[in-house]
């Protein structure tokens, strides 16, 4: 593998940091992210004249924006993280699963997967968090379902390319049964691929998370997300515009630095560029 450019080296930095100000968001924040304050509500930013007992500011009822925004961001990251892990580890199982049993196993789960593709994921999403209720626990489910069906055809594709591998061959020969080749030898074969779809999904789970917060069906207070700060933002644009571009703002900044990190891995494991 290649020294990261520049770029990659900035995004990696960019998301390193981010993390960790997500995984100590309760011990950097400077105030409770829940506390009230009427008599101070839209106090600006440092940068726009405000005090550095607020440094990003506060929103309509007063609370502080910076230390809302490290709750939303551990909240958001921690939510996208699980649900991107539910997907890979359903559509994994799911792939490995059609292409050691092929048959009508695997022709049901190529089923599943056309069906999942063919239907957008949001009206999914919308129809279900709408009639079902949006539990953390049903949000939780609802996240892990997006972009399952990818890992399930790449595991697929990948894993039937390493069955014809001299080394697959051989432990077949040796009498292993199929389900014991494709976990124990092949998976570990395939697993730097399935890394790399992962940082590729991650982002758009966050992007998920947060359009279903930003509408309502997803955090609810007193918990917040980047989403929810944003939609609550929205009716103050013209008045307060921080409060809806600060978490604007830490949702590029995170989906953008994982893309580019994940483009770079997909393309540092592309054959054809070595």
């Amino acid at each position: 593998m290649t020294r990261p450019p520049l770029t990659i080296r900035i995004a990696i930095a960019a998301i390193g940091l981010l993390i960790l100000c997500a995984i100590f968001a309760d011990l950097l924040a400077p105030h409770d992210y829940r506390a009230q304050n009427l008599l101070n509500r839209f106090a600006p930013p440092v940068f726009l004249g405000g005090d550095w007992a607020h440094p990003l500011g506060t929103d309509q009822l007063g609370r502080d924006l910076l230390s809302r925004l490290l709750k939303a961001a551990q909240i958001s990251l921690g939510l996208a993280i699980l649900g991107t892990i539910i997907g890979a580890v359903v559509g994994t199982a799911l792939g490995l699963l059609a292409a050691s049993l092929r048959g009508a196993v695997g022709e049901a789960v190529l089923m599943l997967v056309d069906v999942q593709a063919a239907l957008p994921f949001m009206m999914i999403a919308l129809a279900v968090l709408a009639f079902l209720g949006n539990s953390l626990i049903l949000f939780v489910a609802v996240l892990g379902l997006y972009g399952w069906e990818v890992f399930a055809r790449l595991a697929r594709a990948s894993a039937l390319a390493a069955r014809e591998q001299g080394y697959a061959r051989a432990i077949s020969a040796f009498g292993a049964s199929e389900w014991h080749l494709y976990t124990r030898h092949i998976l570990p074969n395939i697993a730097a691929i399935l890394i790399v779809q992962i940082t590729l999904n991650f982002p758009q789970t966050i992007l998920v998370e947060t359009s279903l917060s930003f509408l309502g069906l997803g955090i609810r207070p007193p918990l917040t997300s980047l989403g929810q700060i944003l939609g609550e933002g929205r009716a103050y644009l013209l008045t307060a515009w921080w409060i809806a571009v600060l978490p604007g703002l830490v949702t590029v900044l995170a989906t953008l630095s994982i893309s580019l990190i994940g483009d770079w891995l997909r393309d540092e494991m592309d054959p054809s560029n070595r």
